[in-house]
């Protein structure tokens, strides 16, 4: 070995083993006359000045040998034996060297191993044991995971090799070991690994460092789990939420399963049950995370009687069940048939049940599974899913609170949603909803206009909950209201947004603290009016995402409309119209700006979803899509066009001169009489047509031209080219003129002004006795 002397190898009793030239030349001692003889002879003798001794032998090397200052002894394994490899040092280590060697193997805290380049035991510490380790004396020649009681022997063996291999050492690495007797749990220790290297640095062993950190740890642990729910478990306003964030920070921290069931009564938004809570109060799952399914998932169903899981709501007394083996007591497994269940198809050994309780009202259990070589619960662990329940309490009672909020915020928005839209005979509509789980602003309209049009509306607005609910309330009450006056689309989205204005003016000036009114109100809205006469949809849009058109022959494409501003957000920024001619049996969809990039866009990955209604029932195509579909609120609105039937219009250019009433009169009358409209419906219709086209002949525009529409109601309209508005007039009794109007909003239905870009359409409504029965 470079830099030191061999000088003798000696076993367990003091005897030479091997007597190296080294120590012939030290001592004066051949190797025949040295190896069987035993040290203490050998240096007594030598400091004497013996028989036997070579001549020449060096007297200060017997005084050194003889104070054992010179020499450097490494313990080395041979076969079965440990035997002593005495070496030459150039620099001899001090007494204090010595002293601290024996202190640290003596006294302290921590059990200390030297290991061989085999890993294999050469000494052992004797200060401190834990129990169930073997004698120090037995350890030695062991290979050293033979000596500590691992859970990954193997893996613990690799470490060792590579700091033997790298000299790097490991320290404080953490590592599982067995259960020491009487106690459930296993153990864990602070493993350090150290290269014992020569003056050469070249590798001699380890010396391995272990203490029991167990309780430590534990605490550690604990801590860090609370800090970790305190963290993740944050009040929301959302029940399922609350629960779900439980779970997931207490598996596989804490427990292998949890499960948590809340009473049913908060889910309906309803006050949770007082402590303590009857045995029928139904409890709903509302959260579970852990290797094994329960089912039925989302189950609600009473506490079994008799078991702990209802006990718990009785005394708010979280209980430690360790799931004993087949044979034993388990009348409480049989009283439960679904948790038995779960506990047998996941191995679980032991549980903790604890009571989600606050305020003296009982809001739910919380159940803890431990299962396979997880250590098993134990008493101590009651403290920490105790801080956990009670944590959790807290965020679930926030929830609870605004719960009935959420279920009235839903409960409106779908009741002012159209509930069953009536029937079109030229257009079919279906409609997929996706709500808010917090009540959001999305609805749809679906108006019947003169003419037999259709007006399909698509609207969407920022905000949740209640007020979200009453906003939409006021913009459909507000769109119905402009729809009556049978304005165009572009200039209907003017008028709302100047009512959106107002509303968002009025949200503003409400106090500052309520944080639901501190969103700016913002509405997005599509608006397409179908002419199916014309076979036309004239569509503005607010904000919304572009319309698609479905062709029958299954193409599809984006209809160009152009973008409008926001409603409440447009300033002097118009809302430009757009008129597209589709053929009948053509499919348009109109959508919320969470459908743009998923199923709206050419891109969008449901593209091919919505592109296959030219050939699919539309609620098929719309579950499909909503089964797909992974965003928040959204809401589609699917319009197949159907035309008119030629037969059911009647077109008849007029003169403009007087003669066109009685023209007209006499049209009608032939018309109604192929439609079979009853006398009396075709008597005022011809008195209506009479005044129409009297008033155009007066105060319009050639040129003038008659219609007739026969579908959900008569109407009759008379086109001229003026733009003039014209207005009822009450007209003195000797007055010969200016009742025509009167006359007309006397015997009509409702009637009105329809705009176009050159002139206007003065048109009038009356229903037939089919219409009326119909309605």
């Amino acid at each position: 070995m470079p830099g030191m002397d061999v000088f003798a190898l000696i076993d367990e009793k003091g005897m030479v083993v091997e007597w190296g030239s080294a120590a012939e030349e030290l001592f004066g001692w051949s190797a025949k006359e040295a190896v069987g003889r035993s040290v203490a002879d050998l240096v007594r003798d030598t400091a004497g000045g013996g028989e036997g001794r070579r001549e020449g032998a060096s007297d200060g090397a017997a005084d050194r040998a003889s104070d054992g200052a010179a020499v450097l002894v490494k313990p080395v394994l041979r076969g079965e034996s440990v035997l002593w490899h005495v070496l030459g040092e150039e620099n001899p280590p001090s007494s204090w060297d010595a002293t601290v060697l024996k202190a640290l193997f003596t006294r302290l805290p921590a059990r200390l191993h030297v290991l061989d380049d085999q890993l294999r035991v050469v000494r052992a510490s004797t200060a401190t044991s834990t129990p169930g380790d073997t004698r120090t004396g037995h350890q030695l020649g062991k290979h050293f995971t033979e000596v500590y009681d691992l859970e990954d022997p193997e893996g613990e063996a690799a470490v060792a090799r590579r700091v033997l291999e790298n000299g790097e050492p490991v320290v404080n690495r953490l590592v599982r070991g067995g259960a020491a007797p009487g106690s459930p749990g296993r153990r864990i220790h602070s493993v350090s690994y150290f290269r014992l290297e020569d003056s050469c640095g070249d590798s001699l062993g380890l010396v391995v460092s272990e203490a029991d950190v167990t309780e430590s740890e534990r605490t550690r642990n604990r801590l860090a789990l609370l800090d970790a729910i305190r963290t993740h478990v944050v009040p929301s306003l959302m029940l399922d939420t609350v629960c779900r964030d439980v779970v997931e920070a207490t598996v596989p921290a804490f427990a292998g399963t949890a499960v948590v069931d809340v009473a049913e009564a908060l889910v309906r938004g309803e006050d949770a049950p007082p402590v303590p809570a009857d045995q029928d109060v139904p409890l709903r799952r509302v959260a579970f995370q852990g290797p094994i399914a329960p089912h039925p998932g989302g189950e609600v169903r009473p506490l079994s009687a008799g078991t702990p899981f209802s006990d718990v709501l009785t005394d708010l007394r979280p209980r430690v069940i360790q799931i004993e083996e087949e044979g034993s007591d388990s009348a409480w497994l049989a009283a439960d048939p679904a948790r038995a269940d779960l506990i047998k198809r996941s191995g679980a050994h032991s549980l903790i049940v604890a009571p989600l309780a606050l305020h003296g009202r009982a809001l739910g259990v919380v159940s803890f599974y431990r299962h396979g070589p997880q250590d098993r619960f134990e008493d101590e662990d009651i403290e920490i899913a105790s801080a956990i329940c009670a944590h959790a309490a807290l965020c679930i009672d926030n929830a609870a609170r605004y719960m009935r909020e959420w279920v009235v915020a839903l409960t409106v928005q779908r009741r002012l949603l159209p509930q069953h839209p009536a029937t079109q005979g030229t257009v079919d509509i279906t409609h997929l909803h996706l709500p808010d789980p917090e009540g959001g602003g999305a609805w749809f309209d679906v108006i019947d206009l003169p003419g037999a049009r259709t007006a399909l509306i698509v609207g969407e607005l920022t905000g949740q909950g209640i007020i979200a609910a009453i906003t939409t309330g006021l913009l459909r009450t507000a769109i119905h209201t402009l729809a009556a006056l049978d304005l165009q689309p572009d200039e209907l989205l003017a008028r709302l947004s100047d009512t959106t204005v107002r509303l968002a003016t009025a949200y503003a000036a409400r106090p500052s603290g309520d944080p639901r009114l501190s969103e700016p109100l913002t509405v997005g809205c599509t608006i397409a009016v179908y002419d199916p006469v014309a076979l036309t949809f004239t569509i503005a849009r607010a904000g919304l995402p572009e319309p698609v058109s479905i062709l029958p022959d299954g193409t599809s494409a984006g209809v160009p409309v152009p973008l409008g501003p926001l409603l409440a957000d447009t300033g002097d920024a118009p809302f430009p119209a757009t008129t597209v001619s589709l053929p009948a049996g053509s499919v348009l969809a109109l959508g919320t700006a969470a459908l743009a990039d998923e199923v709206l866009a050419s891109s969008a990955p449901l593209r091919p979803l919505l592109n296959s209604v030219g050939r699919r029932p539309q609620p098929d195509v719309c579950a499909d899509i909503a089964e797909a579909f992974a965003g928040g609120e959204a809401l589609l609105l699917l319009a197949r066009t159907k035309p008119l039937p030629p037969e059911r219009v009647l077109t008849c250019d007029l003169p403009a001169e007087l003669e066109a009433a009685p023209i007209a009169r006499s049209a009608v009358r032939r018309q109604l009489d192929v439609w079979g409209v009853d006398d009396e419906t075709a008597y005022t219709a011809e008195l209506i047509v009479s005044e129409l086209v009297g008033n155009a002949v007066r105060y319009g525009a050639p040129p003038l031209r008659l219609r007739l529409i026969h579908e959900r109601m008569l109407t009759c309209e008379v086109s001229d080219a003026a733009t003039s508005s014209p207005h009822v007039k009450h007209a003195r009794t000797v007055d010969e003129t200016g009742r025509g109007l009167f006359i007309i909003a006397s015997l009509a239905e409702q009637w009105g002004t329809r705009y176009r870009t050159q002139g206007k359409s003065v048109w009038a409504e009356l229903p037939t006795k089919a219409s009326s029965t119909s309605s």
